[in-house]
């Protein structure tokens, strides 16, 4: 089966260094401040490509939008981000059904082909034996010929026949990896390799249109993110979000899910989860490996010993939406922020 021409990822589109994209953030900002446009992945992502002057259509259009509207629709800007920003992960997810789509239709086929061989062959044998039934048989070679020469055609048929599954089954794999990956990419912080904001807040809104008995939500900062950055560089800041999601993936009880939310803050989402108690445990944990964690300063040998993170806890109550438990959790970060920072905050009831 021909395979569809390979998409650029979304990571294809923002080839700068790190001082280029911090020129075009610089430029991206004041945009979005004038037009009183929240700060959040998807507007950072078109004003940041807005700024990259990578796409005129985009640009039209987002002008156009700003002159038509006195505040920015979040349905537009999902929209316009799905069109311009991740256009090339939507293409590869199509061309991947469209490959399933055709797989499917060749299998059917090969199994119609297959079945008309079986139908010709059980008509010859029915033949033959009728044949074979006559008191004499004044042709007797030439009807054993027959059966001859269409059992060894039916059995090069259905090695053909297996031959052509066994390829298919390596087609469905490679496709069905392909897809896979597609997903992850989707779903996926590239960074981290936990969950990304897009997917947390659909899954967080899943899991509370479920129920909310024993949900928690737990979000956490990395305290002085900023000053990691600005003293050592961003390259050893990302291998501190680094090891902050391989700690997540370690650490997550069963059923629980972690997010990079953005920057350096993450969201776990607890379920099964039967006290606040046990959540505050898990949190507690979380913050003292974080705590104990030692990344070293590659040009100068030195062993940073001093991260740690800020928690908040909410527990999810009757009622909650995405919203109203994200703004708790955040208050309760904010407050644990507050209090000195590098502890675990539990929100109070609603």
């Amino acid at each position: 089966m021909k395979q569809p021409p390979k998409v650029p990822s979304i990571l294809d589109l923002y080839p700068e260094e790190t001082r280029e994209s911090a020129a075009l953030l610089k430029q991206a900002v004041p945009l979005m401040v004038r037009h009183d446009i929240p700060p959040n992945p998807v507007h950072y992502a078109l004003w940041y490509t807005y700024s990259q002057g990578s796409s005129p259509e985009l640009n039209r259009r987002l002008d156009k939008v700003v002159q038509d509207f006195e505040t920015f629709p979040p349905d537009t800007a999902l929209k316009l981000f799905r069109e311009y920003v991740i256009h090339g992960e939507l293409e590869e997810a199509r061309a991947g059904q469209r490959q399933a789509v055709e797989l499917v239709e060749s299998i059917e086929g090969d199994v119609s082909s297959n079945l008309n061989h079986n139908q010709s062959y059980q008509n010859s044998l029915s033949q033959g034996l009728a044949a074979l039934h006559e008191p004499i048989i004044d042709d007797l070679p030439n009807v054993l010929n027959d059966l001859q020469q269409s059992t060894q055609e039916m059995q090069k048929e259905q090695e053909r026949f297996l031959q052509r599954l066994r390829s298919a089954q390596d087609e469905i794999l490679n496709l069905r990896s392909q897809l896979q990956r597609a997903h992850l990419a989707a779903n996926l912080d590239s960074l981290t390799q936990v969950f990304n904001r897009h997917a947390f807040t659909r899954l967080l809104e899943q899991i509370l249109a479920a129920g909310h008995q024993g949900v928690a939500l737990v979000i956490l900062d990395i305290d002085h993110f900023k000053q990691f950055n600005d003293q050592y560089g961003h390259p050893l800041g990302d291998r501190v979000l680094q090891h902050v999601g391989q700690l997540l993936r370690e650490l997550l009880p069963p059923r629980a899910i972690a997010a990079r939310y953005g920057g350096e803050e993450f969201c776990i989402i607890l379920r099964d989860n039967d006290s606040a108690h046990s959540a505050r445990t898990f949190a507690e944990q979380l913050r003292l490996k974080i705590q104990a964690l030692r990344v070293k300063v590659r040009r100068t040998d030195e062993v940073l010993d001093s991260i740690s993170a800020s928690f908040g806890l909410a527990l999810a109550q009757d009622g909650d939406n995405l919203e109203s438990l994200l703004t708790r959790a955040d208050d309760a970060l904010y407050q644990a922020k507050r209090n000195g920072r590098n502890q675990v905050y539990l929100a109070l009831s609603a």
